[in-house]
């Protein structure tokens, strides 16, 4: 069982910048970044490949975030710019055991997942 861990939500201004983190406590192949906002269905945002060679963004975040990862520190991140207000949500980290394709953008693929971090942007 892999436990993740995921850290650097906040509190920023439209416009402004976040980084989130999450670690992993093992071997992981895909791993992606999805979003909850209040009173909506979880949605994915972003994918990474096991190698990181290969990722994949949905529309809303695609130009402003960018997803990396370190397999040395067993660490996903989650580079996100030019933030807006309808960016606000609790965001999680996921990862399969199964899967290394990045158009895994669906929750069914995702074996282990993250307790959440709150991201809030003000206007």
């Amino acid at each position: 069982q892999v436990q993740l861990v995921e850290s650097g939500g906040g509190l920023v201004q439209a416009g402004g910048s976040l980084r989130l983190s999450c670690a992993a406590s093992g071997r992981t192949l895909v791993m992606a970044w999805f979003r909850q906002a209040p009173g909506q269905e979880r949605e994915f945002a972003a994918s990474i490949s096991r190698n990181g060679m290969s990722t994949y963004y949905s529309d809303s975040v695609k130009g402003r975030f960018t997803i990396s990862r370190d397999n040395v520190k067993n660490t996903m991140y989650l580079e996100m710019n030019s933030l807006k207000p309808e960016d606000t949500a609790v965001y999680y980290c996921a990862a399969s055991r199964l899967f290394d394709s990045v158009r895994s953008t669906t929750s069914d693929k995702y074996d282990y997942w993250g307790q959440g971090t709150q991201v809030t942007i003000s206007s």
